[in-house]
């Protein structure tokens, strides 16, 4: 009777272990990390224009406190150039150099929104675009040293674009780079690319507005994303790559590293079976 008792005690106790095998096979072989999962913007029927050619949204950036703008002023007329080198601050160049020196050369907007820029005094740039900066920087030329400003070109840009990038990335950290429009796809590029454990459906961007920050979200996976008001990035925006759920339950990124898995618990399952059987 002790012997059936036995039996029928390791029966179940196989049975639990078979019933436990199934249930982590079921929960690990949906979580492999498919191709849905890791291609940027797949067409997921959300464009009608079966051509997808998408016209991909870049307002103009506007000028926020602490940034720091390149200004350059040059001039056809060799009688004005002499005049307008006293402009030029030290070591400034027209959109050269690197991120340390522009920082010590550029112009940065103070708490005020102004700029101080040689004889001119202050500029006030807050809320201003690049374009309407050089027009200002012009007249105020104009009114106060010269007569005709048609011979003057007068460049602004901002002294690279910052931004952070943190999360499931290869490389992280607090980025620049020296272009005038940077998409997010370039921006995560330039981290080392979303690892494969990334969530590339809901890549959050905090964004800088002058009554604080604001927390926005994206899907990469969709081509859809391009016409997103933040496809393009703005200087100190900060992009945050969430891991998959799938990640926080130790899952295979594929069919091959979900098997081994389930077969090592499956081994350990059997094995402590058999011990306790034979005790």
């Amino acid at each position: 009777m002790k012997g059936y008792i036995c039996q029928l005690t390791n029966a179940s106790t196989m049975k639990q272990i078979i019933v436990c095998v199934l249930v982590v096979f079921s929960l690990l072989s949906t979580s492999c990390i498919t191709n849905k999962d890791v291609v940027y913007l797949q067409d997921k029927g959300t464009i009608v224009d079966d051509s997808l050619q998408i016209q991909a949204l870049a307002t103009p950036y506007r000028v926020q406190v602490n940034d720091i703008l390149s200004i350059s002023i040059k001039s056809t007329d060799s009688e004005l150039k002499g005049l307008l080198e006293i402009f030029q601050p030290t070591n400034q160049t027209s959109g050269g150099g690197n991120a340390q020196s522009l920082y010590f050369s550029g112009f940065t907007v103070d708490l005020h929104g102004n700029i101080e820029f040689p004889i001119l005094d202050k500029v006030n740039v807050l809320g201003f675009t690049t374009d309407e900066i050089e027009d200002k920087v012009k007249e105020a030329l104009l009114e106060k040293y010269l007569k005709d400003v048609s011979k003057i070109f007068v460049t602004v840009k901002l002294a690279g674009l910052r931004y952070t990038i943190t999360g499931e990335v290869s490389g992280g950290g607090v980025k620049t780079l020296f272009q005038d429009r940077v998409n997010i796809i370039e921006a995560l590029a330039n981290g080392g690319d979303i690892l494969p454990t990334g969530d590339r459906k809901d890549i959050m961007v905090i964004r800088q507005y002058p009554n604080g920050q604001k927390i926005h979200h994206i899907d990469l996976t969709d081509i859809a994303a391009m016409k997103s008001p933040y496809y393009f990035i703005q200087p100190n925006d900060i992009i945050l790559v969430k891991p998959l759920k799938r990640k926080a339950l130790g899952a295979g990124q594929t069919a091959t590293q979900t098997f081994t898995t389930i077969a090592s618990i499956f081994s350990v399952l059997v094995s402590t079976y058999f011990l306790a059987r034979n005790l």
